[in-house]
């Protein structure tokens, strides 16, 4: 029953990215560019050492990052960003691996959005940050406090901003993951 419905999560999904392709090759040429903007949270980190401010991802993680990956795989990704952490880092190796892409890193506090807007212009963006500063900047990206800071078991959140001309919509997709649970 879980295989099913992962299955039709992966389908949906799928749709709403090919969607956002098509609507992107309609609405180019007659409201300007389009940027879309593909939103996480890190995977599941280990908790194990309480006095780590920078752990990697636990096995759950792992497979979450892998997930992701694999949900992702059908997007034409130019760029992908994270913060300076094991944890984010990891949680987008898998996706840089299957894209062949770099990953570039930004310091939430310090980014510009108008230049990180333009400087992404017409892109497909993976942004991978943590539970306090995603929401935030979808915010600031789509100039509307609409989310809030995600739940700490919250790692299964994606939100997708598309930008086009100067007109920003959103929209947020809570995707399960058949990851490994973590042994007690």
């Amino acid at each position: 029953m879980q295989r099913i419905k992962s299955f039709y999560i992966i389908l949906i999904v799928t749709l709403i990215f090919s969607s956002c392709k098509d609507d992107q090759k309609s609405n180019q040429d007659a409201n300007g560019v389009v940027s879309t903007f593909y939103f996480i949270r890190h995977a599941e980190k280990d908790r194990s050492d309480a006095e780590n401010t920078d752990p990697e991802l636990n096995q759950r993680g792992l497979g979450r990052a892998m997930h992701w990956a694999e949900i992702l795989k059908d997007v034409d990704l130019d760029v992908i960003y994270t913060t300076d952490y094991e944890r984010t880092s990891m949680t987008a190796a898998p996706t840089a691996v299957k894209k062949e892409l770099d990953v570039k890193y930004y310091e939430p506090q310090e980014v510009d959005i108008e230049r990180f807007k333009a400087d992404n212009l017409g892109k497909n963006v993976l942004v991978v940050g943590h539970s306090n500063t995603t929401p935030d900047f979808v915010n600031k990206m789509i100039d509307l406090d609409l989310y809030y800071e995600m739940e700490d078991n919250d790692n299964g959140s994606l939100f997708i901003v598309q930008i086009i001309g100067q007109q920003a919509t959103s929209q947020l997709i809570h995707m399960d993951c058949n990851c490994p649970k973590e042994r007690k």
